[in-house]
């Protein structure tokens, strides 16, 4: 829907659509807002929005820059939560390829986003949709051991419950997530925080998720991300972490290219989602995969 923003006009409110990311069930995955035409939206009506509907995020599309892409193809995107702007955001990425996918067909898209642009493509597979997002460059930065104590402070997780084989860093793939290695998925289930310090912490950082991570086996992980800096106690499926994640274990030597890395993420909120992420011989980027599905009208 188009804004009529002639003066004396009133102003329309844009038809917001939502989405499940990272799964065909629209009970399972991480919901999404989508707003396909929010030419005419200040930020405060952007900010607006995504608090009234309450997601973790919600995208609003606008016209690219010059020469980003093919008309038709090519969007700035910008992403809201509830409490603030957040640089990028993959899962709402996948809902709106996948919305626009429904609307003018698969293909590629590109995506101008605050932390650089982002390419999606979009391919049915077994009569879905799936989009696949590549991040733009990574990177991966130690963490000062004081931070590391009071992460674990706040979420009441004892020193000797993290995993030594996947030790604390910050991953950066269009957002920057502190990763965290549990030693059992018994202590990744149990997941009870102080909401206030660990917000608190992450604002310090400048950090939008933790990355908490249980391995199951070389390539297939657990993972879940409290996100208080956005007002949501947790995000039930995390494009921009994964991203961040995939490029984490490339860094760390834990998997070598080519290598597809399976991401569980959303069980213990009872929204089970699942991630893949591509990591390309010769391309630090980190490539997400999933699938995504309109939430019917009153769900």
């Amino acid at each position: 829907m188009t804004l009529d923003t002639t003066a004396g006009a009133p102003a329309r409110t844009p038809e917001v659509l939502r989405y499940t990311a990272f799964s065909a069930d629209p009970a399972g995955g991480n919901p999404a807002g989508v707003v396909l035409d929010a030419g005419g939206l200040d930020d405060a009506a952007q900010l607006a929005i995504a608090a009234e509907l309450g997601y973790s995020e919600t995208a609003f599309l606008t016209v690219p820059p010059e020469g980003l892409g093919e008309p038709g193809r090519a969007f700035t995107i910008r992403y809201f939560s509830p409490l603030a702007e957040v640089a990028f955001c993959g899962h709402a990425t996948v809902a709106t390829a996948v919305a626009l996918a429904e609307r003018h067909g698969p293909g590629d898209l590109v995506f101008a986003t605050q932390a650089g642009p982002v390419p999606v493509t979009v391919a049915r597979q077994g009569g879905a949709l799936r989009a696949t997002l590549s991040s733009v460059e990574p990177r991966v930065e130690p963490v000062a051991p004081a931070d590391v104590a009071e992460a674990l402070a706040a979420l009441d997780w004892p020193a000797a419950d993290l995993n030594p084989a996947l030790p604390p860093r910050i991953a950066y793939a269009g957002a920057r997530h502190l990763v965290l290695g549990a030693a059992t998925r018994e202590r990744l289930a149990a997941l009870a925080y102080d909401f206030d310090r660990l917000a608190a912490l992450m604002r310090r950082l400048d950090l939008t998720t933790l990355q908490l991570v249980w391995q199951e086996s070389e390539t297939v992980f657990h993972v879940r991300d409290p996100f208080p800096v956005g007002g949501v106690v947790e995000d039930p499926a995390t494009g921009a972490a994964a991203a961040a994640f995939g490029a984490y274990t490339r860094a760390l030597g834990l998997v070598t290219a080519p290598a597809t890395l399976t991401l569980h993420q959303g069980h213990d909120l009872g929204r089970p989602g699942l991630l893949t992420v591509d990591l390309r011989p010769g391309d630090p980027r980190s490539h997400v995969s999933g699938t995504a599905a309109r939430i019917p009208a009153g769900a």
